[in-house]
């Protein structure tokens, strides 16, 4: 009886508010604006920023909007969560702990989803980069500035490292030195090897150091880790492919061979 009380208030009363209210309000315009105002409210403890920045999503409204998703997805679950509990076991403890564990579980699952879309856009950029990097060899060595070079690369090729170009290339047109740009694409994507060949390209640029060559010591030196990238990889996979030949295959072949010594047995025991 409690249960379906409950349940029927929960649906009652936002309907009820709802139909007095009418056209002097609308729910999903305020719900916006209250959404907006509690993301731009919330502060940035996790280098939320930092990883939306990241991904190419660098303004306020994205911000927002990824706290209004993650926002809504954890006030839907709660309430599902505290919903079926209490319809289950009817016991507002155990149905606000299952709301509780519902909203941090998901506010975790869309913040760990983040990082790993980070991390795959991070692993793609690194995979682009030799080949990348010598397009931009061959393109500054045929007579091209590296400004025009980079805005070649980045209309002409494809992939998240010519994205990056791009933004390097709308920054030097709305009015920022190219080494400002090149030093916040380095600062923005936190890859180790695309800050050591933005700090080598700023550097030959302001100096003016011969380009080329420092973009040759790059290419080939990027071409080098991708090489034991990939023979990483196959160890780890050579390894992987152990594990049923070990368990599995080595198990029944030892069996197969004792199989005629163990009958040989039983038949001298009888």
């Amino acid at each position: 009886m409690i249960t379906a009380l409950v349940i029927t208030a929960l649906l009652v009363i936002p309907a009820g508010l709802l139909i007095v209210l009418g056209d002097q309000v609308d729910p999903l315009e305020e719900a916006r604006k209250f959404s907006r105002k509690t993301a731009r409210a919330s502060k940035d403890r996790t280098q939320l920023r930092a990883r939306l920045e990241e991904l190419g999503s660098n303004s306020d409204k994205d911000y927002e909007d990824f706290r209004i998703k993650q926002l809504g997805y954890c006030a839907a679950s709660g309430a599902l969560g505290f919903a079926l509990f209490f319809a289950l076991f009817g016991s507002i403890f155990q149905a606000t702990f299952a709301s509780v564990f519902s909203i941090a579980l998901i506010y975790l699952f869309i913040d760990r989803q983040l990082t790993e879309d980070v991390k795959k856009r991070r692993e793609l950029i690194e995979a682009e980069f030799p080949a990348i990097v010598e397009m931009l060899t061959l393109a500054i060595a045929a007579g091209e500035t590296p400004m025009s070079a980079i805005l070649r690369i980045s209309n002409s090729a494809q992939g998240e490292l010519p994205k990056e170009f791009m933004i390097v290339v709308n920054a030097v047109r709305s009015g920022s030195p190219l080494h400002q740009a090149l030093d916040s694409m380095g600062r923005r994507v936190k890859s180790v090897m695309i800050r050591r060949f933005v700090d080598a390209l700023v550097t030959a640029t302001l100096r003016g150091a011969p380009l080329v060559e420092v973009l040759t010591r790059h290419a080939i030196e990027a071409r080098g880790n991708q090489r034991n990238r990939v023979m990483a990889s196959a160890g780890k996979a050579e390894i992987s492919m152990m594990i049923p030949v070990v368990f599995l295959i080595l198990p029944i072949s030892i069996l197969f061979a004792l199989w005629p010594s163990l009958t040989n047995l039983n038949l001298f025991a009888s």
